[in-house]
């Protein structure tokens, strides 16, 4: 059984996340200990409750230690991921009401089920805009493309809005199964192509979006973007703000986000979002900071080595790789350091399985 102290790297939900992807992939039995121990509310939350359980319901899995606020869990894969169409409410699955993030939940099923014998399709409801998360213009926008062009092939459709405290969105999503996964070689941008971007509000008044899209656009201009920021007032089952932009090359996209609250101002969301895209387009690597560790696992387990350039070299990206060296012998290569541009490498054509080891 592989033993993994969850309160390594960034020390948060994603490394349980990827651990739970990794198991499934591989078939290893799992013991995650200190699961977010050094978090304010440490074990595991409701959107994390709900992946573990998600988890097990798609490979049949035997596992101990799913409760609200447990730092420990065993998950022991009773079979491959398993192909069909499944239903996961965050609220549902925790026992409690929760705006956890359908994203997230997300991230622990793709890559199980593309490397399923089958499509899957998918309904996850609660959180689609939260923070701490990639929302699900990010996804659509940023993630979905990229994973193309590794070979996964997923289709994600926004039904409903669901926003912090309340949550209560919906998102619908078809995973192409049988991916053949292939490296890819990314340094490059490419020429600019075009900007886009969103500022919603839903269930409140319609000056809050203009006022965000009218900074946002003011940002852009000075900074000799286009300024192509739409306002869009929604209805939806709760209230909420931000501003979703994407900024796209001929080889790579990178998405930003600003999110309100209340008692934030309009401005303070765009910028939000802005800041850091012009700080992106003023530098010269490919990928955006959001986006590496994110495709790394897939890389990881892919056909072929890969390359490519990121603005920064992030502890989730470090995390993600310590985490999937846990299952599988690949060699990863990065040069640079913590928090500045670099580069990665991942070495050979193809992953190779760790022995099994006694449950």
């Amino acid at each position: 059984m592989i033993e993994i102290d969850a309160s390594q790297g960034e020390g948060g939900g994603q490394v349980l996340r990827s651990a739970l992807a990794m198991s499934v992939i591989t078939g290893q039995p799992v013991h995650l200990t200190r699961i977010r121990a050094r978090r304010r509310n440490p074990g595991l939350a409701p959107q994390h409750l709900a992946g573990v359980k998600a988890a097990a319901q798609i490979c049949d899995a035997e596992v101990e230690g799913a409760a609200l606020r447990s730092q420990e869990l065993t998950f022991i894969p009773g079979g491959a991921a398993r192909a069909g169409t499944y239903e996961f409410d965050i609220q549902e699955l925790a026992g409690q009401g929760s705006a956890g993030a359908t994203t997230l939940l997300l991230q622990t099923l793709l890559l199980p089920l593309a490397l399923a014998d089958g499509d899957s399709h998918l309904t996850l409801r609660g959180g689609t805009h939260v923070a701490w998360s990639p929302p699900v213009h990010y996804v659509r926008w940023v993630l979905l493309p990229m994973l193309d062009r590794i070979g996964i092939h997923a289709e994600v459709e926004l039904v409903d809005w669901g926003w912090y405290p309340k949550g209560g969105g919906e998102v619908r999503v078809t995973i192409r199964g049988n991916s053949e996964l292939r490296g890819i070689q990314l340094t490059d941008r490419g020429a600019f192509v075009n900007l886009r971007g969103v500022a919603v509000a839903t269930n409140l008044p319609s000056h809050i979006p203009q006022r965000i899209s009218a900074r946002a656009n003011n940002l852009l201009r000075e900074a000799g973007l286009p300024a192509n920021v739409e306002p869009l007032r929604v209805s939806g089952t709760a209230e909420g703000a931000g501003i979703f932009v994407a900024i796209a090359y001929e080889n790579v996209v990178a998405g930003f986000t600003g999110l309100g609250r209340l008692g934030k101002p309009s401005a303070e969301v765009a910028e939000e979002a802005i800041i850091p895209l012009i700080a992106y387009y003023r530098r010269t690597a490919a990928l955006g900071p959001y986006l590496p560790d994110q495709i790394v696992p897939a890389l990881m387990m892919a056909q072929g080595p890969s390359l490519f350039s990121t603005v920064e070299i992030t502890r989730h990206t470090l995390t993600n790789i310590a985490i999937v060296q846990e299952f599988i012998d690949r060699s990863v290569h990065v040069d640079g350091t913590e928090g500045q541009p670099g580069f990665v490498r991942i070495d050979g054509e193809q992953p190779r399985l760790l022995p099994a080891r006694q449950v």
